[in-house]
C-alpha cells in the first residue's frame, strides 16, 4: 500500500508539473541546479588548499627541476608572479623544502662540476678550459651562498694562460659581488673569511687578487689591498674576549653588592683596557768581577820544575851543549820564604826550584727569555651607581641616602672584587643616588579583527554563512513557493455519467477553495462560450450585427 501510495503521488507530482506554465518550469528547474551547483561547490571549496609560496624568484632552470619532482612526488602546485613563483598547499610547505634540499633543488640557477660530466668527444681545450672555469666559478658561488647572510654572488675569475718563463708568469684575479639579504651585513672578519675562501679555492691565487663588492656598489676588499687592512683594529676574537672581561668583573661587583642594597639596587659598567701586543725579550747580563772565593773554577793547571846546579857537566861536547840557558822563569804568586835566610841558602848552594800555578774562572752571565701574555690588563675604569636604601615598609617606605661610612665600605668591597691596583692607573666612581622609576610601557592589546587567528575564523565562518544563505534562499525562495503551488494545483478528473441524462457524477478528488474558484471561472467561461455558439447557428444575423458593432467601435 505504501509503495503505491508512494507512486500515486510521484504521479500526481508529475502531472501538477506538467500543467505548471514553462516560466515556472524553467524557475523550478534552476532552483534545483542552482542548489545542486552549489553544494557541489561548496564541497569543492571546503576541499581546496590554502596555497603557500614554496620557492620564489627561481630561474626556469630550477623551476622546471621543481616542478618535476613535485610531479613525480603527487603534490599540487600553483604557478604565481609569471611562473616565477611555485605554491604548495600550505601543510606540505616545509616538508616539500626539506625533501627538494635533499636533492639539491633548488641550485640557484648555478652549475657547478656536473657541467663537467656532459663533455662531448671533439672538444677542443680553449672549450675545455672554459667549461672547467665555469664549474669552478659555480662551485664557488655555491659555497659562497651557503652563507646565512648571503642571499646571492656571483663570482669572475681571470686565469692567465701558464708560462715557461718565470718573469712571465701571472697569478689569477678574482671579482665577487655579493648579494646580502635586507638588514644583514658583513663584518671584517665574515669579509677576510670570504676572501680566504675563495683564495683557496683556485690555485695560486694570492689573497690581494681578490675584489669583494656588495650590491649596492660598496667595496667590500679590494685587490691589493694588505691584509692588515682587513684586520684593522681589534678582531672578533678580541673584542668578544674584551666583552668576555668588563661583563665578568660586573657581575663580580654586582653578586658583592646586591645582598647589602638588594636585587636590582646596583648597577655597573666597567671598562678594560687589555694589551693584546705580544712581546718576546731575551736579555744577556753581566756581572761585575765577582771575588774569589765566589766565582765558579773552570780549570786549573799546576807546574812544578826543581833545579840541579850542582851535578859536573856532562855529555857529548858539541854545539848543542854549549848553548846558554834559556830565560829563567818564576810563578805568578811565589811563596813568602819563612826566613831569608832559606832563600839565601837555597841559591848559595846552586839548587833551583820553579813552581807554576793556573786557575781559568766562569764568566758571570744571565740569558733570559720573556714573553709577555697577550690580553693583560692595562688599565680598569669602575663606575658604580648605589640606590638609596628604603626604610618602612608598605606605603610609609621611604628613600634615605646611605651614610658615609656605608658608601666606604661599598667602595672597599668593589676595590677587592676588582682588583685595584693603583700602580696601573685603576680608577673606581662610586655614586649613591635615588633611581628613578621608569614608567612602564604598556603594550596595548591586539584587537580581536587584526589578530591572524580571529581573521582566519572569521574567513571560515563567512565563507559557511554564505554558503548556508544561499542554500536557504534557493530552498525557501525558489524551490518552495514551486512546491506548494504544484501541491494545491487541482488534477483534472474525468467526471462519471450515471446512464443517458447526462449529468455529471461526483468528483473524485478533493479541491481546496483556490482551487474551486479557478474551477468555477472556467466552468463560466465555457457555459457563455457553448451558449455564444447555439445563438451564432440560431441567428446568425445576430452574431454579424454583434462582429460588426466591434469592427466599428475599433475605427
Amino acid at each position: 500500500m505504501a509503495v503505491a501510495a508512494q507512486e500515486n503521488a510521484f504521479g500526481g507530482m508529475l502531472e501538477r508539473f506538467g500543467q505548471l506554465s514553462n516560466r515556472r518550469k524553467l524557475g523550478l528547474m534552476f532552483g534545483i541546479a542552482a542548489i545542486i551547483a552549489l553544494v557541489a561547490g561548496s564541497w569543492m571549496w571546503s576541499q581546496t588548499p590554502d596555497y603557500r609560496v614554496l620557492y620564489s624568484n627561481l630561474s626556469d632552470r630550477d623551476g622546471g627541476s621543481v616542478i618535476a619532482s613535485l610531479q613525480q612526488m603527487n603534490v599540487p602546485y600553483k604557478m604565481a608572479e609569471g611562473g616565477g613563483a611555485i605554491l604548495v598547499p600550505s601543510n606540505q610547505v616545509y616538508e616539500m623544502r626539506l625533501r627538494l634540499a635533499s636533492q639539491g633543488l633548488p641550485k640557484g640557477g648555478v652549475v657547478g662540476f656536473e657541467l663537467m660530466d656532459g663533455q662531448k668527444l671533439g672538444m677542443s681545450q680553449f672549450q675545455e678550459q672554459v667549461n672547467y672555469q665555469r664549474a669552478l666559478e659555480g662551485e664557488i658561488t655555491r659555497s659562497i651562498q651557503s652563507l646565512s647572510a648571503v642571499q646571492a654572488a656571483r663570482v669572475h675569475l681571470a686565469i692567465p694562460k701558464p708560462s715557461v718563463f718565470v718573469r712571465d708568469q701571472q697569478k689569477p684575479s678574482a671579482s665577487v659581488l655579493l648579494s646580502l639579504y635586507p638588514g644583514r651585513t658583513l663584518d671584517a672578519a665574515q669579509v677576510s673569511g670570504i676572501v680566504h675562501l675563495i683564495a683557496s679555492s683556485v690555485p695560486e691565487l694570492p689573497v690581494k687578487n681578490v675584489t669583494l663588492v656588495d650590491q649596492n656598489g660598496n667595496l667590500l676588499l679590494a685587490a691589493d689591498e694588505g691584509e692588515a687592512d682587513a684586520h684593522a683594529g681589534l678582531d672578533p676574537t678580541q673584542l668578544d674576549y674584551l666583552h668576555q672581561v668588563e661583563q665578568s668583573y660586573v657581575k663580580r661587583i654586582e653578586a658583592i653588592l646586591t645582598p647589602l642594597v638588594g636585587v636590582g639596587n646596583v648597577k655597573a659598567q666597567v671598562a678594560a683596557d687589555l694589551d693584546f701586543a705580544m712581546i718576546e725579550q731575551t736579555a744577556e747580563t753581566y756581572k761585575p768581577n765577582p771575588a774569589p772565593n765566589e766565582a765558579a773554577i773552570r780549570s786549573q793547571q799546576t807546574s812544578e820544575t826543581v833545579g840541579d846546579a850542582g851535578k859536573p857537566a856532562s855529555g857529548v861536547p858539541g854545539a848543542m851543549s854549549n848553548q846558554p840557558p834559556g830565560a829563567a822563569s818564576a810563578p805568578i804568586a811565589a811563596a813568602a820564604s819563612p826566613a831569608g835566610g832559606t832563600a839565601a841558602g837555597a841559591g848559595a848552594s846552586g839548587a833551583g826550584a820553579h813552581k807554576e800555578s793556573t786557575v781559568n774562572f766562569e764568566v758571570d752571565k744571565t740569558i733570559q727569555h720573556v714573553r709577555q701574555p697577550v690580553g693583560g690588563i692595562k688599565r680598569l675604569s669602575v663606575a658604580v651607581v648605589v640606590n638609596n636604601r628604603k626604610v618602612g615598609t608598605g606605603k610609609n617606605a621611604k628613600a634615605k641616602p646611605l651614610s658615609a661610612a656605608e658608601l666606604a665600605q661599598l667602595q672597599n668591597l668593589v676595590k677587592e672584587a676588582m682588583g685595584y691596583n693603583q700602580a696601573r692607573g685603576d680608577t673606581l666612581n662610586l655614586v649613591n643616588a635615588a633611581f628613578s622609576a621608569g614608567e612602564e610601557e604598556v603594550v596595548p592589546p591586539v584587537p580581536l579583527w587584526k589578530d591572524p587567528g580571529n581573521i582566519s575564523l572569521a574567513k571560515e565562518v563567512a565563507k559557511n554563512l554564505l554558503i548556508a544563505a544561499l542554500l536557504f534562499y534557493l530552498v525557501f525562495g525558489v524551490i518552495r513557493p514551486i512546491l506548494r503551488d504544484l501541491a494545491q494545483q487541482p488534477l483534472h478528473v474525468m467526471p462519471s455519467h450515471a446512464g443517458g441524462g447526462g449529468e455529471a457524477g461526483e468528483e473524485m478528488a478533493e479541491i481546496s477553495p483556490q482551487a474551486a474558484a479557478r474551477a468555477a471561472q472556467s466552468a463560466g467561461y465555457e457555459e457563455n462560450l457553448r451558449a455564444a455558439k447555439e445563438l451564432a447557428k440560431q441567428d446568425p444575423r445576430v452574431v454579424a450585427s454583434v462582429v460588426k458593432d466591434w469592427v466599428g467601435g475599433g475605427e
